[in-house]
């Protein structure tokens, strides 16, 4: 039975009166949306030097405009909103201003107006907004439902866009006329179902939708624009990943990213008469992640994830020769987009000392041109630190060998004798570590000395579908042994200081810095969970019914008495009293992924044995903080904890 949220909180507040060392816990106070319990005064000198990293920006790279500038979207005040660039480096003309972050944006291809999507208070329930022209921005969805996956038909009226307002388990396609006013009618549903819309053809008569059923297993169907009816792509498709699809520019065709034969993500093009896929990129031992057609079918862009770090490639058909665009930061890139004449490609580039910002690549003039400059703030550039990719033998063996796994290694450059560690897991499962812009990771290494390792453990993407699946269901402890094989790796390096060592993460990498807390406490200094999953069956009951199946498919059905009987047996809550170092445990209490009870479960349970917690809520946030304010408050909350253990 789902505990109130408040109940919870009564419960959290009740254990921290009846507390034998509750007089020594510093006491609750809030300010705004921010609650802190067991948490002292902020240490002004450590939020000085905390706040230089924070003030740097990044730009999102959104779409082009009918007029052949781009959208973007950046944050001049305290949340990102959707600007336009008329010109490389021009100034950013702000189009709107939301009190909640918006999304992501798409242009019509016709006139100046465009669609976006934002939540309120970080429910992730995001609505679908039509801006016109003229600057007034219309909802064209409300109430508590999800909507997202904009697709503008040709015409520039008609917007496909997948919601859950008729059924809270699925995801329907739904069609919205802006042109009229009319409310949005829905298209492909009617069953419990996950569908999204990736294309429109080119007459604009049918859709490309795609239904999900797990991250291993989806599928490809024409829809017909007016009357909604389906037909497989493919009456006789075998199991795979498909991960992006489009209409060839002529309507022949279909490009998409599938795993089908293959144990990554290769670009391929499926016939829908003859129904054969014919390979479009090389065979190649990493994920294709990203791509794009040029509006005459020439160029096709696409991006290949070569251990974390993407690499760019046009291959140009007519010419039967494969480009590679420099300029670009080495890190990570996304969001590829051709304008409407098929030469000039815009994308999102970033680095691990470089913000995320919009690039043109012109292919007639084989240029990569800067679109936006995004500012690190008061920081020196040159004090940055790129990380290494390091491995670590883990406790199983492939082939007769110990199976390596990779992690990205921040250093700090010029620091003495053995170095404190942050084991920096990323969430997911399926999610990789890849040099990505993060000052907070900038400051840990230059400002509080440490070294961060942020691996990809068993269950992150990346490396191949087998490798994807080796955590799924009653495997979750071999995720968490890898963690325990990095421990001791780092045991053993001379340059770290194994007695200094603390895990965090955020979400499914929370949870796993809790379990190592309970498995592996003995080797740490403390630990730092953020929206982190505490009991996989609660979470499984409270989470949003949208997600419940798809989660289920990960982490095992909780219905089943002996999948039941294992997640309560791995579950950080039922082992909290083992948690004896320090721990913080943070959350937003809109969260509908990871709802807030799974922290204020945990927080209790760990304080009710004894242990140190520090718990900091925010009443207007969802799953991640995204407003400045609060982000900052929690950074700097994480800053003075971590700087505790450092010492």
């Amino acid at each position: 039975m789902k505990r109130p949220l408040a109940v919870g909180r009564v419960a959290l507040l009740a254990a921290l009166a009846a507390w034998p060392l509750a007089a020594q816990l510093p006491a609750h106070r809030e300010s705004g949306p921010l609650v802190y319990d067991g948490i002292p005064a902020p240490d002004p000198a450590l939020s000085a030097r905390l706040a230089r990293y924070l003030e740097s920006r990044e730009a999102t790279c959104y779409d082009w405009t009918a007029d052949g500038g781009l959208l973007i979207g950046t944050r001049f005040g305290d949340v990102q909103q959707v600007h336009k660039v008329a010109a490389p480096l021009a100034s950013r003309e702000q189009l709107t201003f939301f009190a909640d972050p918006v999304d992501r944006a798409r242009a019509a291809h016709v006139g100046a107006g465009f669609a976006l999507l934002k939540d309120q208070g970080g429910d992730e329930n995001a609505q679908v907004y039509y801006q016109a022209p003229d600057g007034n921005a219309r909802a064209l969805t409300q109430g508590p439902y999800i909507h997202g996956s904009l697709v503008w038909a040709h015409d520039g009226k008609r917007l496909a866009f997948y919601g859950n307002d008729r059924d809270p388990l699925s995801y329907d396609v739904y069609l919205a006329d802006v042109s009229t006013g009319a409310a949005p009618r829905l298209l492909v549903g009617g069953r419990e179902d996950t569908w999204y819309p990736l294309d429109w053809s080119a007459d604009d008569s049918k859709l490309l939708v795609w239904r999900v059923l797990s991250i291993t297993e989806s599928y490809l169907y024409l829809a017909d624009a007016a009357s909604g009816e389906l037909t497989p792509l493919d009456p006789t498709p075998r199991r795979s990943t498909i991960r992006l699809a489009r209409f060839a520019p002529d309507g022949r065709g279909v490009y998409l990213l599938t795993d089908e034969d293959s144990e990554f993500l290769q670009l391929k093009f499926k016939d829908p008469l003859t129904h054969a896929n014919q390979r479009v990129t090389p065979d190649l031992p990493w994920d294709v992640e990203d791509f794009d057609v040029s509006a005459d079918g020439r160029y096709i862009a696409y991006v290949v994830n070569e251990d974390g770090r993407s690499r760019l490639a046009v291959l140009d058909s007519l010419q039967k020769r494969t480009l590679a665009p420099a300029g670009l930061p080495e890190g990570r890139i996304g969001n590829l987009r051709f304008d409407r004449t098929g030469r000039r490609l815009a994308l999102s580039a970033e680095s691990a000392t470089s913000p995320r910002d919009a690039y043109v690549v012109d292919l007639e003039r084989g240029e990569t041109t800067r679109w936006t400059h995004s500012e690190t703030g008061a920081l020196d550039t040159r004090s940055l630190v790129a990380p290494e990719r390091v491995r670590f033998p883990t406790w199983d063996r492939v082939n007769g060998k110990p199976r390596l796994l990779s992690a990205l290694l921040y250093r700090p450059a010029h620091a003495q004798g053995p170095l404190p560690v942050v084991v920096n897991i990323h969430g997911g499962p399926e999610a990789q570590a890849r040099p990505e812009w993060d000052p907070f990771v900038q400051f840990l290494v230059n400002e509080l000395g440490y070294a961060v390792l942020e691996p990809n453990v068993r269950g992150s993407s990346g490396y191949g579908k087998t490798f994807l699946t080796l955590d799924n269901g009653l495997l979750r402890e071999d995720a968490l042994r890898d963690i325990g094989s990095l421990l001791v790796w780092i045991g053993v390096q001379p340059t770290f200081d194994r007695d200094r060592v603390v895990v965090m993460g955020g979400s499914y990498g929370g949870y796993l810095a809790l379990a190592a807390l309970v498995s592996y406490g003995e080797r740490l200094r403390g630990g730092v969970s953020l929206d982190g999953i505490s009991d996989f069956v609660t979470f499984l009951s409270n989470t949003s019914p949208y997600r419940r199946d798809l989660r289920r498919a990960e982490y095992g059905d909780e219905r089943d008495l002996h999948t039941r009987v294992f997640l309560q047996r791995i579950s950080p809550l039922t082992n909290a009293a083992r948690i004896k170092k320090p721990l913080l445990v943070a959350t937003g209490l809109n969260d509908p992924k990871v709802p807030p009870s799974e922290s204020e479960q945990l927080a209790y349970s760990v304080r009710a044995a004894g242990g140190e917690v520090w718990y900091f809520s925010v009443r207007d946030e969802g799953h991640g903080f995204r407003k400045k304010p609060n982000r900052d408050a929690y950074l700097e909350t994480a800053a003075q904890f971590l700087q505790k253990l450092a010492r």
